[in-house]
């Protein structure tokens, strides 16, 4: 075995038994408990050497070694090129991920249920955001003077509503008149492209129907005024609480106000996401302050045309990444099954 090879291996030992005991690893543990062909003073000069790379730190010069986030890094990079290439060795049952009387709302909760209970840690699913799915039908209903439904039926059938406080005063004859407009000439597009069309498109329509895409362009304005972020479902906020040992008592306080936050949460998850089938963040690569002793595995759902939105599981560095990520990875890929085949 080369000398790379042999220091990878042994760092990936340090990293799995810490994860099991949550305390620094010796040499004589690595030696005695994973059966290697080498001495303890061999494995004691590894262990020392990826330490000075910067893979492992040492508490206290009487104390073993503990993986640092980049040592954490490579295990983790190591653990998703073999997700990718096995099979999972676990089910989850089918019928957790039926979509009951088309609401969609309700199945992205019981998923973020499904991730908290099988990983034991904080599970959250991203909706998406209306503006950008492209839709096949669409319809506004007038609630309240200041207050307008939107429903709207994406090209993979789901049906999703949001509600728009507007200053536009519209009556239910131009809301319908809208809708009409819309689903003739944008139907396969979505929301951010009709905004856009219409800020173009409106110079050229003054005369004729300057009032009309005028009041259509101001209701679309005051949507994405309040549009800024997507809905997130938390499950198991509490599975990190019984964990409080793996925290610093100030950032779980923090981590919990955060929780209470569901917008800001959303918008800090958000900026993690990416078109990697899974993605891990692990602790100082989070760049916030307050979850720094956290890990955040996530992948994405949707269609095979279209992201819709992202998923994962939030809870301390010290997490069984062998287990939790192929759970996510076949609960994105469950969702998105159950969206696909809806359509």
């Amino acid at each position: 075995m080369k000398k790379l090879e042999k220091d990878m291996k042994i760092l990936r030992k340090v990293v799995e038994n810490y994860l099991k005991v949550g305390k620094p690893v010796s040499s004589g543990f690595i030696k005695e408990k994973e059966n290697i062909s080498v001495s303890s003073a061999t494995i004691r000069n590894i262990m020392a050497r990826l330490e000075k790379k910067g893979y492992l730190s040492q508490p206290h010069i009487a104390a073993g070694r503990v993986p640092t986030d980049i040592g954490l890094r490579y295990y983790v990079n190591f653990l998703l090129k073999k997700t990718i290439e096995s099979r999972y060795d676990f089910t989850l049952p089918s019928d957790r991920f039926n979509i009951e009387s088309n609401d969609f709302n309700s199945l992205l909760d019981k998923t973020s249920k499904i991730l908290s209970e099988y990983s034991d840690n904080m599970g959250f699913v991203i909706s998406p955001q209306i503006s950008k799915l492209e839709f096949k039908h669409l319809r506004f209903i007038r609630l309240a003077e200041d207050k307008v439904l939107i429903i709207l039926i994406t090209s993979s059938n789901i049906v999703l509503n949001d509600i728009v406080m507007t200053s536009v005063p519209l009556t239910q004859e131009e809301l319908d008149k809208f809708s009409r407009y819309i689903n003739l000439n944008f139907k396969g597009k979505n929301l951010t492209y009709i905004k856009d069309y219409l800020i173009k498109e409106v110079p050229k329509y003054r005369v004729k129907f300057e009032n009309s895409i005028h009041k259509l362009s101001l209701f679309l304005d005051a949507y994405f005024d309040k549009q800024r972020t997507s809905h997130i479902y938390l499950q198991g906020t509490s599975k990190i609480l019984e964990k409080a040992e793996l925290f610093d008592t100030e950032r779980l306080i923090s981590l919990f106000r955060n929780f209470e936050e569901k917008n800001k949460l959303a918008r800090l998850l958000s900026d993690f996401i990416s078109l990697d089938r899974v993605k891990v963040v692990i602790g100082s690569e989070l760049q916030f302050p307050d979850i720094s002793e956290c890990s955040l595995i996530m992948s994405h759902y949707g269609t095979e045309n279209q992201v819709l939105g992202s998923l994962g599981i939030l809870g301390p560095k010290r997490l069984p990444y062998k287990e939790i990520i192929p759970l996510v990875d076949l609960v994105a890929k469950k969702l998105s099954q159950t969206i696909s085949y809806n359509q």
